[in-house]
């Protein structure tokens, strides 16, 4: 019996001019499928040219700038149109989709789609809904007391996993998906009777509870940031960028 973190997975990472899912824009997007574990991954891959300028600081990150990204990006309108297209495809063959910190990339995407699309992600996936695996929401709710940050950097270390370019899409979408396999591996045991969908249902109560704890744990530190307990997708806020 194959279990599913040895079967056909797809991973999807963005790179952004910022942190602010409301109004900062995808820059570059990697959506990698692996049909089993060492099989050569198939990539596909997106520069885009956001229109507007990209913070000094984001590109310290990524590498891109903004004379990069101006003669060599696309218009977001038709980038975001292929990939809704292409995660729409891997639902409908059944292929679970590792983002990692999910709530992220997939809200970035859905107000994209919503600015040049006039669209959203919840539209194009009505008839076939993902099935999410983040490996940030498994690592956290099975290695719970494990102390130390759970960045995609932290996470490869721990599970002895190659990132080779940190912050490019691509790299980071494939060492987010041997992150899934490897955490799939050493929870076994808890892990292999549940199937994709039943894990998406449950990293929505893993990630709201993770998420109350970590506002808990402001409150105490007299921060007044907010998390919100929202998994994969965030709502619509009312007045979206």
């Amino acid at each position: 019996m194959t279990y599913w973190y040895e079967g056909p997975l797809a991973a999807f990472d963005t790179e952004t001019t910022g942190v602010d899912v409301e109004t900062d824009r995808i820059v570059s997007a990697a959506l990698v499928v692996q049909d089993a574990p060492g099989a050569r991954p198939r990539v596909s891959r997106w520069l885009v040219n956001p229109g507007v300028p990209v913070p000094a600081g984001a590109t310290e990150v990524h590498g891109l700038t903004d004379d990069h990204l101006q003669r060599n990006g696309r218009w977001p309108a038709p980038v975001m149109f292929e990939i809704a297209q292409l995660l729409t495809e891997q639902a409908a063959a059944g292929r679970p989709l590792v983002v990692m910190n999910a709530p992220f990339d997939l809200t970035l995407l859905d107000r994209e789609l919503r600015r040049h699309r006039a669209s959203s992600l919840g539209r194009w996936l009505d008839a076939t809904p993902l099935r999410v695996l983040d490996p940030r929401v498994l690592d956290k709710q099975l290695d719970r007391y494990r102390k130390g940050r759970r960045t995609l950097t932290d996470l490869c270390a721990h599970y002895d996993v190659t990132l080779a370019e940190a912050h490019d899409a691509a790299a980071d979408a494939l060492a987010a998906l041997e992150v899934v396999r490897a955490v799939g591996r050493r929870f076994a045991a808890r892990l292999e009777r549940l199937s994709p969908a039943e894990l998406h249902a449950l990293q929505t109560s893993w990630h709201a509870a993770q998420a109350r704890g970590l506002q808990a744990w402001f409150a105490r530190s007299g921060s007044p940031e907010t998390v919100d307990t929202s998994w994969p997708l965030r709502p619509e806020m009312p007045a979206a960028a």
